[in-house]
C-alpha cells in the first residue's frame, strides 16, 4: 500500500514538473517576445529599418519589418532551456537556424538576391537532412511507396523543407495571416508531440506558439505595428518544416507508427502549401511565368470580396481547422485516397473566393445594364 502510494505521488510530481515546464516555457516565450518588440520598434523608426508600401502592398504607411528578430530571440532563449538536446544533440538544427536568420535579417535590412536566399534555405536544409539525419524514411504506402532509398529520401525532404519555407513566406501578405496560421500549426504539434511523449519537440513548438502569440498581439495594432519581415517568416517557416518531417519521421518508428502521418502533416500545412500550388495553377493558365508576382493568393481573393484584414485571417484560419478536422475523420482510410480528398476540399475551399467574385462581379455587370 505504502508503494502504491508513493508511486502516486512520484507520478502526480512529474505530471506537475511537466504542466509547469509547459505554462513556464510558452509564458517565457511569450514574454520576451513582448518585450522585445516595442524597443526594436522604436529603434526601427530611429533607423529607418521600415517596410515602404509598394505597388502589391497591402499596407499604405511604413510599417518596421523586424518581427522576425523578436521571434527568433525568444525561440532559441527557449528550446535553449527547456529542450537544449535540440541545439546539441541534433548537430545542425542550431547551425541551420542561425544561417536562415541572419540571410532574413540581411534581406530586410539590405535586400539579398533570391537566388543567394534559395542556396542558403537548400544549404539549411541540407544541414538537418544530412548532418543530423531527419529526414523522410517512407512514404506509408502513398502512392504504392513505402521505404525511400537513401539518395531519394534526402532530395525528397530536402525539396520538402525548402517549399514550405518558401511556401510559408508567401502567406506573410497581410496583418495576422501568417502568425495565426504558424499559431495554428505549432499548436497542433505541441498536441502532437506531447502525446507521442516527445518533449524537446513539444517545447519547440511551445517556444514557437508563445513567439507568434506575442508578435500577433503588435502585428494586429494601429499605434505599435510590426512586420515579421523575411527574418521571421524564414525561421518560423524552418521551424514548422522540421516539426513535420520530425513528426512523419517519428511516425515511421514501430513504437509510434501512425499510418496517415505524411497526409496529417499535409492537412495541418494546408494553407501554405495549397495557396502556392494554387497560384502556380492559377498563373500557369494565364501562360504566366509560376514565379510572377501578382495578387492571386487566396488572400488576396479573400479581400477583394470585401473582407477586412483580420476577417480575411480568420476565415483562413476557420478553413485550416475544417480541413484538419476532415483529415481527422477519414485518417483510417487508405492513404492515397485521403490525400486526394484533402487536395480536392483544399483546391475547392481556394478557388471558392474566385468564383463567388465572378458571380458578384456579373451581377454588378447586369445591374449597370439594366439601369442603362
Amino acid at each position: 500500500m505504502k508503494n502504491l502510494n508513493l508511486e502516486v505521488i512520484a507520478n502526480f510530481l512529474g505530471y506537475s514538473s511537466l504542466y509547469l515546464k509547459v505554462i513556464l516555457s510558452f509564458s517565457i516565450s511569450f514574454l520576451l517576445t513582448f518585450i522585445a518588440i516595442p524597443k526594436i520598434i522604436r529603434v526601427s523608426y530611429r533607423k529607418q529599418l521600415m517596410d515602404v508600401p509598394g505597388v502589391r502592398s497591402s499596407h499604405i504607411r511604413k510599417v518596421p519589418r523586424l518581427g522576425g528578430v523578436a521571434i527568433y530571440f525568444a525561440i532559441t532563449v527557449v528550446t535553449g532551456i527547456f529542450s537544449p538536446e535540440m541545439l546539441f544533440e541534433v548537430h545542425f538544427f542550431s547551425a541551420a537556424l542561425v544561417l536562415l536568420f541572419f540571410i532574413g535579417l540581411m534581406d530586410d535590412l539590405l535586400v539579398v538576391a533570391p537566388r543567394k536566399k534559395l542556396v542558403a534555405q537548400i544549404i539549411s536544409a541540407l544541414m538537418i537532412v544530412v548532418g543530423s539525419d531527419v529526414r523522410i524514411h517512407s512514404f506509408f504506402g502513398l502512392f504504392g511507396i513505402f521505404d525511400l532509398p537513401y539518395l531519394v529520401s534526402v532530395i525528397f525532404t530536402t525539396f520538402i523543407i525548402v517549399l514550405i519555407i518558401n511556401s510559408y513566406n508567401l502567406i506573410d501578405g497581410i496583418d495576422g495571416l501568417a502568425s495565426g496560421v504558424g499559431i495554428l500549426i505549432s499548436l497542433c504539434f505541441v498536441f502532437i508531440f506531447f502525446r507521442l511523449y516527445e518533449y524537446s519537440m513539444g517545447f519547440l513548438a511551445i517556444s514557437v506558439l508563445g513567439a507568434l502569440l506575442a508578435f500577433l498581439y503588435f502585428n494586429m495594432s494601429d499605434q505599435y505595428k510590426i512586420f515579421m519581415g523575411d527574418t521571421g517568416s524564414m525561421v518560423v517557416g524552418y521551424l514548422i518544416a522540421f516539426m513535420a518531417i520530425k513528426f512523419i519521421d517519428l511516425s515511421s518508428m514501430p513504437y509510434v507508427m501512425i499510418k496517415s502521418a505524411p497526409v496529417v502533416a499535409i492537412a495541418i500545412l494546408i494553407v501554405p502549401l495549397i495557396d502556392t500550388l494554387s497560384v502556380i495553377i492559377i498563373r500557369l493558365m494565364k501562360r504566366k511565368s509560376p514565379f510572377s508576382a501578382d495578387q492571386s493568393h487566396i488572400h488576396h481573393r479573400v479581400l477583394r470580396l470585401g473582407f477586412s484584414h483580420v476577417q480575411t485571417a480568420v476565415i483562413i484560419c476557420i478553413s485550416n481547422v475544417l480541413l484538419i478536422a476532415f483529415a481527422y475523420l477519414i485518417r483510417h482510410a487508405n492513404i492515397t485516397l485521403m490525400l486526394l480528398a484533402l487536395t480536392l476540399a483544399a483546391l475547392i475551399l481556394s478557388y471558392l473566393p474566385l468564383v463567388i467574385g465572378e458571380g458578384i462581379n456579373r451581377n454588378k455587370i447586369k445591374k449597370r445594364e439594366q439601369t442603362l
